[in-house]
């Protein structure tokens, strides 16, 4: 099975791809789902999380506030760091079981969805890496738009992740969406039927 990893910076429609690629039947092991699932109560991370960050990160009714988390990480990279050495290696694990499983299954085909490929050192789990890019203003503008950020909160988010151009410069394939939906899904389109790609 051929693993194609799927990423890119944040707000530049890393997930929007992800979603045409599953219209294409193509499977997709989404990180962000994993890591999510990985933190809710009796969840691998959920307990070291808790100890490491302490109570106030929790609702209510236990859960893991995963804004309040946010807010509290991405304002101190040291702590950033930690969350990042407690949560990746289950993270990593449990990728590995879905992509496994679905090779089993008999799919030529796996997408491996993950926002910090690069980052985590995952990028060896593909055997090629898409990176869906556009410039930092329309990044910029689409946080504003979609999460209500605040300038300042926009920077950090940027500056935990590596440099888009960084990414680029490592992906077998970039991804340019500065332009409309559609003109995104023919891109997409192309580039399956280019590869002979089908789900």
């Amino acid at each position: 099975m051929k693993i194609i990893g799927l990423t890119g910076g944040i707000a530049t429609g890393k997930s929007t791809v992800a979603s045409m690629l599953r219209e294409y039947g193509l499977p997709v092991v989404d990180a962000d789902a994993v890591a999510h699932r990985l933190l809710l109560p009796g969840g691998t991370n959920y307990e070291p999380v808790v100890r490491e960050f302490g109570r106030g990160i929790l609702t209510d009714d236990g859960q893991i506030d995963r804004k309040a988390l946010g807010r509290l990480v991405f304002a101190n990279q040291a702590q950033l760091k930690r969350l990042e050495e407690l949560t990746h290696p289950a993270i990593k694990k449990e990728l590995r079981k879905e992509l496994t499983a679905l090779a089993a299954n008999g799919r030529d085909y796996a997408i491996l969805d993950h926002p910090l490929l690069f980052e985590t050192g995952m990028e060896g789990l593909a055997d090629e890496v898409w990176v869906v890019a556009c410039d930092q203003d329309t990044q910029r503008q689409r946080l504003r738009q979609r999460d209500g950020l605040s300038p300042e909160a926009i920077e950090q988010r940027l500056a935990a992740q590596w440099p888009l151009a960084e990414k680029v410069r490592r992906a077998d394939v970039v991804i340019t969406n500065e332009g409309s939906l559609d003109e995104l899904r023919l891109t997409i389109q192309g580039l399956l039927q280019e590869r002979g790609i089908c789900g």
